[in-house]
């Protein structure tokens, strides 16, 4: 199983991004998936989430109203567009698979991890 995210860069506060994350050698479709972000210093914190079938969507409070996560079965990817960006999401962004049946907001409730992109955002 292999995740590539992509799609970070510098941005200024109020600006938009949005991440991909392609997955291969896995059945994409079964899976659910989660964003995590590390900011120096700090432990990795959970993002937002999507189940295997994209009925459900989890997200942390902050995140609510800004970020959107989104999955395409069909081109093995899942999004994660982030709008009215703060200083404070500054961080490198990580895509994983959830574990079924796991929890949604640990990483221990992940077994695949992608490489991260860095997102930092200018006041």
């Amino acid at each position: 199983v292999q995740l590539q995210a992509s799609g970070g860069g510098l941005v200024q506060a109020g600006d938009s991004l949005k991440l991909s994350c392609a997955a291969s050698g896995q059945t994409f479709s079964s899976y659910g998936m989660g964003w995590f972000r590390q900011a120096p210093g700090k432990e990795r914190e959970f993002v937002a989430a999507i189940d295997w079938s994209m009925h459900s969507t989890y997200y942390a409070d902050s995140m609510k109203g800004r970020f959107t996560i989104s999955k395409d079965n069909a081109k093995n990817t899942v999004h994660l567009q982030m709008n009215n960006l703060r200083p404070e999401d500054t961080a490198v962004y990580y895509c994983a698979r959830r574990r079924v049946g796991s929890t949604w907001y640990s990483t221990e409730g992940y077994d695949y991890w992608g490489q991260g992109t860095q997102v930092t955002v200018s006041s």
